[in-house]
């Protein structure tokens, strides 16, 4: 049994502490998202930085400088994105404390291997999505936006992309990068549970490469093949990674 198990409480004692927990995290949430929503022009100078032809990633490719022009065309579209963006902006950086409160409020409940573990997951899971988003944001979604931003079926049609459109190309692509970064933590999670052994993975590298590839397709719905290629390369190597985590897990297990 775990060791705090004599001092568990009543039902209603354990729900009156959730709902603590709930508002602590709302209150959180809510103070990070008006910071963010103070800090505008900052807060929007690294969101449309990738809009820009002198934006970091492009000086190192020494690409061509193209610049996307934005629009608006709502009345309120403008006061909704930056709603929109310090709400996400404030949750991604007040994630650590919620995740901190949600184990103070579980962690009574596990043994202390389940605790162990439980730490190791939410901590690599939570940093996994962090690079995921700073590869899309830095690599993945600059080179997105540049072709799609710059493709025309005719010089008739000119392009101009909406506010709107850009946020949210931008958030959905962070998250699923965010996702797909999470490849190792379930590898090792599996490994640990005996479910998952890296000569499986080594025999079945074929396969994933191909599922990588659709994968990279669903991401970046491009035909530009360099643009698949450099979604694809980050993945592949999160799945070599992923082979080296299960198997030095698995000589642990042995």
């Amino acid at each position: 049994m775990p060791d705090d198990v004599e001092k568990t409480g009543s039902f209603w004692e354990h729900l009156d502490e959730l709902r603590s927990c709930l508002i602590r995290i709302i209150i959180a949430t809510v103070a990070a998202m008006v910071i963010a929503f103070c800090m505008k022009d900052w807060l929007f100078v690294v969101i449309l930085a990738p809009a820009h032809g002198d934006f970091v990633t492009y000086r190192l490719m020494k690409a061509e400088p193209v610049g996307i022009q934005l629009i608006n065309t709502g009345l309120t579209e403008q006061f909704m994105m930056h709603m929109k963006a310090s709400f996400h902006v404030g949750l991604l950086a007040v994630m650590p404390y919620i995740l901190y409160v949600l184990f103070g409020f579980i962690a009574p409940g596990l043994y202390e291997r389940e605790r162990h573990y439980a730490v190791r997951v939410v901590g690599s899971g939570y940093l996994m999505f962090i690079i995921g988003t700073l590869v899309n944001y830095l690599l993945i979604f600059p080179l997105t936006l540049r072709f799609l931003g710059t493709y025309q079926v005719s010089p008739d049609v000119q392009n101009m992309l909406t506010l709107e459109s850009y946020m949210d190309t931008l958030v959905t692509m962070n998250l699923m990068l965010g996702i797909v970064f999470q490849l190792p933590v379930l590898c090792w999670l599996l490994a640990v549970t005996g479910m998952l052994r890296h000569e499986w993975m080594t025999r079945y590298r074929r396969h994933a490469i191909v599922a990588i590839v659709v994968v990279a397709a669903i991401i970046t719905p491009t035909t530009d093949a360099f643009t698949l290629l450099v979604v694809s390369l980050p993945i592949w190597l999160l799945y070599e990674v992923s082979i080296w985590v299960v198997r030095v897990t698995g000589k642990k297990r042995n």
